[in-house]
């Protein structure tokens, strides 16, 4: 599978630059892996190389599918396999629009915090696991696919988190949460 055809048919695939092509309802056959890789900190290689054109991985990562642990580019006519390190999305950027906390990946994506589903706290890979396996938020960007908050983000939110303490079964729990279009969201906790 050569990269630029694959950029071909992604061309051919959708009329509106903005929309993001309905990959759920392609079903092509499957045509392989290729050497395309998601690092951990969000950045996009091919044989090795960054992908250094912010369009190029734009338009990839809208044609991004993820079956089981699996993730695939999709075109109507093929699917090829690529590797995630952790999570295809990394979030870079974040607002308070109105009541609404709206963030930004990586790749444009722009994902407005209105849903309890929205966010999950893990443990991230050994590669950025603090001593502890502090958990740490990830936020579905769309469908399965999911982003991790860049670490500097996280650390904003926190000065603006609201700390809660609450005993369970001898254990001091603080937890850390933020208020967005009218929920709170649980963004850390720390037991003691």
């Amino acid at each position: 599978m050569d990269l630029s055809r694959f950029q071909q048919q992604l061309k051919g695939a959708s009329s509106e630059a903005r929309a993001l092509p309905p990959v759920d309802k392609w079903d092509p056959p499957f045509c392989g892996d290729i050497n395309l890789e998601i690092a951990l900190d969000g950045r996009w290689f091919y044989e090795g190389s960054p992908i250094g054109r912010a369009s190029l991985v734009r338009l990839f990562s809208t044609v991004l599918k993820r079956e089981g642990d699996n993730y695939f580019l999709v075109t109507p006519v093929e699917k090829v396999g690529i590797r995630v390190e952790d999570t295809p999305f990394i979030i870079v950027e974040w607002e308070n629009n109105g009541d609404t906390l709206v963030f930004t990946t990586q790749s444009g994506d722009t994902i407005p915090l209105t849903d309890l589903s929205q966010i999950e706290l893990r443990v991230p890979p050994s590669a950025l696991r603090d001593d502890n396996a502090t958990a740490i938020p990830y936020l579905c960007v769309r469908r399965n696919l999911w982003a991790r908050l860049h670490q500097n983000v996280y650390y904003q939110l926190l000065t603006q988190a609201k700390e809660v303490r609450k005993k369970e079964n001898n254990t001091t729990i603080t937890q850390f949460s933020l208020d967005s279009a009218g929920k709170q969201f649980v963004i850390g906790e720390v037991t003691s």
